[in-house]
C-alpha cells in the first residue's frame, strides 16, 4: 500500500527570476508537493517551514530552487520515499496571457 501527503497550491512571495528585476521585485509563486511516505511513521512532515525556507533564498532558476527543495526534505525527513513537486511562477514576465510557468520534478529516495 503507497501511503502520500500532499500540500497544494501553497503561495509563497519570493524572487526568483534570470531578469534583475524579477529579481529586485519579486512575484507569487505556487507550490503543489507530494511525498510518498508511511504515513503512521511521518506525521510530521505537514510542517512547511523547510520548503519556506528555501523559497526564500533568491535564484535564478526555479529548477534550482526544486532541487534545493528536494535535497532539504530528504534529508530531514529519512522517511520520505519519493517526491513529486511541482513550483509554479504566477503571471511570469513572458508577455503572454497565463496563469503561470513553472517546472515540474520527481524523484526517489537513491
Amino acid at each position: 500500500m503507497n501511503s502520500y501527503i500532499f500540500l497544494d497550491n501553497v503561495r509563497f512571495f519570493a524572487y526568483h527570476g534570470v531578469g534583475q528585476q524579477e529579481r529586485e521585485v519579486g512575484n507569487e509563486f505556487v507550490i503543489n508537493l507530494k511525498l510518498k511516505v508511511d504515513i503512521a511513521r511521518a506525521a510530521e512532515t505537514d510542517d512547511v517551514t523547510h520548503v519556506k525556507a528555501e523559497m526564500e533564498i533568491p535564484s535564478k532558476l526555479l529548477e534550482h530552487v526544486c532541487g534545493r527543495i528536494i535535497k532539504r526534505l530528504f534529508r530531514t525527513f529519512p522517511t520520505v520515499k519519493a517526491i513529486e513537486l511541482k513550483l509554479a511562477k504566477r503571471n511570469p514576465p513572458m508577455g503572454a496571457d497565463l496563469d503561470a510557468a513553472g517546472v515540474e520534478v520527481q524523484c526517489e529516495r537513491a
